[in-house]
């Protein structure tokens, strides 16, 4: 039985940014930011799952992960798939998922090495509150100006296609061997039949993804509101908008928390709190989150943040060979 703030650990990037505001008040000493990964305070405690924010002022590389059966074939514990949540965007932001066309083997060794490669992903335009499901073997890719919520399988695997000249190494081979090389999905709306629900759960609840893997939620709760957090599984609460006190801990914009085999309150404060939620297992889990007795001032957090982001102010309703890189 756990209930812990998690640290909040910003990695500098090549193409990361140095005002995170207002998405987070971590310490950076003036450095580009490109990731702020959140731990446990024991870094040797297991998890399933691994929560960050990412902040983009150049595109990443293009890459892919490997799935759990390739992952385990190679001596490591599982692939990874994972999810985006659009906290902001520029406009005319991208992200790529998936390639034009299907290639051979030989065609994506052949792409990855005269460049083509960024030409022939299916690049899409995004804004804030979009949701992106990668699965483990999708060749994908984001794009300058945007702030994203990411959750994924706990693994540091990436194999790099194609760096836009940054001299850092790519896995061509591993790659290949990792990728579904074609198209993802239809080419109408970017959510549309890809296994993506964005769905009202119930009261403040609503589901944005649900997959073999980990379950994501937006929680939207009123100001002043008081909750109870039911964390049967492995669960992950990112604060995005708004603040509130969680069990003990008092927290706004940035701040999040892990639970485990436990219950903790939540007091959201006179702005409310927009969250993040996610947690392992396939399904939505029905009692996650209880209306509790309205909470006294006295009680509720005292953490607010002065400016909520327009686009947060309602949901849509809607071993190897080679070194595996542990960035984007």
């Amino acid at each position: 039985m756990v209930v812990e703030r998690a640290g909040a650990h910003p990695l500098p990037k090549p193409w990361g940014v140095r005002d995170l505001h207002p998405w987070s008040t971590a310490r950076h000493d003036g450095d580009a930011i490109g990731e702020i990964r959140y731990e446990r305070p024991d870094a040797a405690a297991e998890s399933s799952l691994l929560l960050k924010l990412l902040f983009t002022s150049q595109p990443l590389s293009i890459q892919v992960h490997p799935d759990d059966a390739l992952a385990r074939e190679m001596g490591l514990p599982r692939g990874k798939t994972e999810a985006w949540y659009i906290l902001s965007a520029a406009p005319g932001a991208q992200v790529a998922r998936g390639l034009n066309r299907r290639l051979t083997p030989a065609q994506l060794r052949e792409a990855v090495d005269d460049g083509a490669i960024s030409d022939l992903m299916r690049w899409r335009t995004v804004a804030p509150d979009d949701i992106v499901v990668v699965p483990a073997g999708t060749i994908h890719a984001i794009g300058a100006g945007l702030v994203i919520a990411e959750i994924q399988q706990r693994s540091d695997t990436t194999f790099r296609l194609f760096d836009y000249g940054r001299q850092r190494e790519v896995h061509v081979e591993q790659a290949i061997a990792a990728a579904d090389a074609g198209p993802f999905g239809p080419e109408a709306d970017l959510d549309a039949g890809l296994g993506v629900l964005v769905n009202p759960l119930a009261d403040a609840r609503t589901l944005l993804v649900a997959n073999a893997h980990f379950v994501f939620e937006r929680l939207d709760l009123a100001a002043e509101s008081a909750w109870r957090l039911d964390a049967e599984r492995e669960t992950w609460l990112l604060v995005v908008s708004g603040g509130a006190r969680v069990g003990p801990f008092d927290l706004g914009p940035g701040d999040a928390v892990f639970a485990q085999a436990d219950r903790t309150e939540i007091h959201a404060g006179a702005t409310g709190m927009v969250g993040l939620v996610a947690y392992t297992g396939a399904s939505p889990l029905p009692h996650l989150l209880q209306r509790s007795a309205r909470p006294s001032s006295a009680d509720t957090g005292s953490r607010q943040d002065d400016h909520v982001p327009a686009s947060l102010t309602r949901a849509k309703a809607t071993p190897t060979a080679a070194r595996l890189e542990t960035t984007k």
